[in-house]
């Protein structure tokens, strides 16, 4: 944008600051206020004129920018332009704007929603989990099977040489987690306790210690003992190992099961929200500004920064690694923003108290705290935009395609490979 500030304007304005300065300007042999007007000139005309010129500047480009119904994303870049009329002030402002964004494809995006079934064997499963981690190990005389732990001394060489990270001493090994390499963790099953055995162990190549990648390596080990896994018994008892206190096992259980379905909703809700967007942004290219995606890379910087314990900015990761969702995310940001103001949406308050309710549901005193989020301006005003994001979420699924699909529990919520 270029703009132009007639002569007169400019000289105007010098005048009569330069006038303001000659009330107060002290000066060696003159009395405050009666400096002739050249001697003010003289010695502050230059120095007036850069203030002049740099407020005018401003000033005219913001009145600039709004008569021409922009909307600048950072400051601009301002140079000198002496193509301009004698004696005028001109200059040239190069920056970016927000994008005029018109929706479009709406009614193509495809979400399918997930129908998460919890039978009662993954409930059960769940239970089992739960007695899992209060189990206790027993010492048998016999030899290891799946689900043993076999505690073992072991020692491996690499062409004869023991290797840093080689060697253990009563190292507890569960068969069948795969906490060893497959080949260290076949050889241990089977063994008895104060047996040795010889074998060996092929790393593989995308093994972490470049020495040991790909290589074959002697292990021998000694067994100490084999353990027995025992189950605390599926009883009250069960419950009030986990602070049950009243309800016993059936409450335990009851407890499980909506804490599934609770899980299995957030789940859902993150899944449908990820299909909406991806199908938003998938319908709507457009140019962002690189000046937003800068100030949205330098932003989740310093949140790696701060979540790493980083404060050493020398130290932060590369700001290049974060460009990528940056862009993404000003992108959606832009597009949900339109959403919103193109259908009119605003906060359900039933929708923002339920949200409310999800966040503190878990907490044996969650009635208090939601009524705490409630009455706190502060925490609201967190809590808004991402109800507000969920409503838009939900006018793309009803306006777009949508269909249903039933999966288990157990499919649905195993982490990808």
């Amino acid at each position: 944008m270029r703009v132009e500030l007639p002569a007169e304007r400019v000289e105007k304005e010098v005048e009569s600051r330069l006038k303001k300065v000659g009330r107060t300007a002290k000066i060696k042999g003159f009395r405050p206020g009666k400096v002739p007007p050249n001697v003010v000139r003289k010695h502050y005309g230059s120095q007036v004129r850069q203030e002049v010129l740099s407020d005018l500047m401003g000033q005219s480009y913001r009145d600039a920018v709004q008569q021409e119904n922009l909307n600048p994303v950072a400051n601009p870049q301002i140079e000198p332009d002496l193509s301009g009329s004698k004696g005028a002030f001109a200059y040239t402002a190069t920056f970016e704007v927000l994008p005029e964004v018109t929706l479009k494809g709406l009614d193509k995006i495809e979400v399918t929603i997930p129908d998460v079934q919890i039978a009662d064997s993954d409930c059960d499963e769940m239970i089992d989990n739960l007695r899992r981690q209060k189990a206790t190990w027993k010492t048998v005389e016999r030899k290891s099977a799946e689900g043993d732990r076999v505690i073992v001394d072991f020692e491996g060489k690499l062409k004869g040489e023991v290797f840093p990270g080689g060697t253990g001493k009563e190292v507890p090994v569960v068969l069948g987690e795969g906490q060893m390499l497959p080949d260290f963790e076949k050889a241990l099953f089977g063994v008895s306790a104060e047996e040795r055995k010889s074998f060996k162990v092929k790393f593989p190549k995308d093994y972490q210690a470049e020495d040991l990648a790909g290589k074959k390596v002697d292990f021998e080990i000694n067994v100490h003992r084999v353990e027995e896994q025992e189950l605390p018994p599926l009883d009250d008892s069960l419950a009030d190992s986990y602070g049950i206190e009243e309800g016993g096992l059936e409450r335990l259980k009851r407890d499980v099961r909506e804490n599934m379905e609770r899980e299995a909703k957030q789940r859902t809700r993150n899944d449908i929200r990820e299909q909406a967007m991806n199908g938003l942004l998938d319908e709507n290219p457009f140019d962002v500004p690189k000046a937003l995606i800068h100030q949205e890379a330098h932003s989740m910087q310093h949140e790696a920064m701060r979540q790493f314990g980083i404060k050493d900015h020398d130290q932060a990761p590369a700001i290049e690694n974060f460009r990528e969702g940056a862009e993404k995310r000003v992108r959606l940001s832009l597009l949900i923003g339109q959403l919103i103001e193109d259908n009119g949406i605003q906060v359900d308050a039933g929708k923002l108290k339920e949200r409310v309710e999800q966040l503190c549901a878990g907490y044996e005193n969650s009635e208090e705290m939601v009524a705490t989020y409630l009455s706190n301006p502060q925490i609201m005003s967190q809590i808004e935009p991402m109800v507000l994001e969920e409503q838009a979420v939900e006018w793309i699924v009803a306006n777009g395609k949508e269909k249903s699909k039933k999966i288990g529990f157990k499919e649905y919520m195993k982490p990808p490979a």
